[in-house]
């Protein structure tokens, strides 16, 4: 049996539909045979017939031939359109739009398939009982099937709600990581400022400390972009980096200090404030004697 490439039920809404059109074709033709013979009980009584009265029979025929053959071409096409317009109105009860291709319509090979699919379900030996043949006409959607769209809808609806809360989330977590980023090269070059007004004459220890910040800041440039609690991390190292370096530098200016106290209480400093001590006094001496020598005024 040729088969139109649908299931079951669609399948039978077909066939239900070419039983319709065979039976409308049907009474179609009966009534053109009974045009014919109408014409042949009313005018064919004579034995002979001029030119003139065939045409005019003729041409009565054709008139009442076209008639009934337009009637019927014209009821097809509106039936056709009401069939579409029963498919169409359950496809939007469902938000769903349709498609035809006019072009098939003409097409041989689906055409001569349809044929083959008619007499296989038609003839008299394949004919099913009537009680097999009848189906329930195309009914709309129930209200069941709108309350399953409508739940659809809504979750579709609350996953687009939590998708965009989703969206604004990260949105703000990578502005906030944007502005932490900024702060941290902020930090970075107004270390390095600080770093290029120090003097050349530091310690090891400051040169050390100088490499480990560098370090450091190769370090936080490479993990900068993988999470905010890596960058926190490393701003906390650079700060505290920053104040051992400030404590290396105070230990020096007390170091500094210190010595220069443990100078001044060395021997030879001692002897030196002795012997410039001593040269003061002989000064005084020489001066006291020089003014023995000058003439009074």
């Amino acid at each position: 049996m040729a088969e139109l490439g649908l299931n079951d039920h669609h399948q039978n809404e077909v066939i239900n539909y070419m039983r319709f059109a065979r039976s409308k074709r049907g009474l179609r033709l009966k009534t053109v045979d009974s045009c014919f013979q109408d014409l042949k009980d009313s005018r064919l009584v004579e034995e002979t017939f001029t030119i003139d009265e065939v045409t005019e029979i003729l041409d009565g025929l054709q008139t009442v031939v076209h008639s009934e053959v337009e009637s019927e071409l014209i009821n097809t096409a509106y039936t056709n359109v009401l069939l579409l317009r029963q498919l169409f109105s359950q496809a939007e009860k469902w938000y769903l739009k349709l498609q035809t291709d006019i072009s098939e319509l003409e097409n041989r090979e689906l055409l001569e398939q349809v044929a083959e699919f008619e007499k296989a379900e038609f003839t008299s030996a394949n004919k099913k009982p009537s009680s097999e043949l009848i189906k329930p006409k195309l009914a709309p959607l129930n209200e069941g099937g709108s309350e399953l769209l409508n739940k659809e809808i809504t979750r579709l609806q609350e996953e687009n709600e939590k998708l965009k809360t989703r969206l604004k989330t990260i949105e703000t977590q990578a502005t906030s990581a944007l502005d932490e980023k900024s702060k941290l090269e902020k930090s970075l070059k107004d270390l390095q400022m600080i770093q290029g007004d120090q003097k050349t004459n530091i310690t090891k220890d400051i040169s050390e400390l100088e490499d480990t910040m560098s370090a450091l800041r190769c370090q936080f440039e490479k993990t900068l972009n993988d999470s905010t609690a890596n960058q926190k991390f490393l701003e906390e190292n650079l700060v505290t980096t920053k104040h051992d370096l400030l404590k290396v530098q105070d230990q020096l200016s007390i170091a500094e200090k210190e010595l220069e106290k443990k100078f001044q209480q060395t021997a030879a400093y001692r002897n030196m404030k002795e012997i410039l001590t001593k040269k003061n006094e002989q000064i005084k001496d020489l001066r006291r004697r020089l003014s023995r020598y000058e003439p009074d005024d």
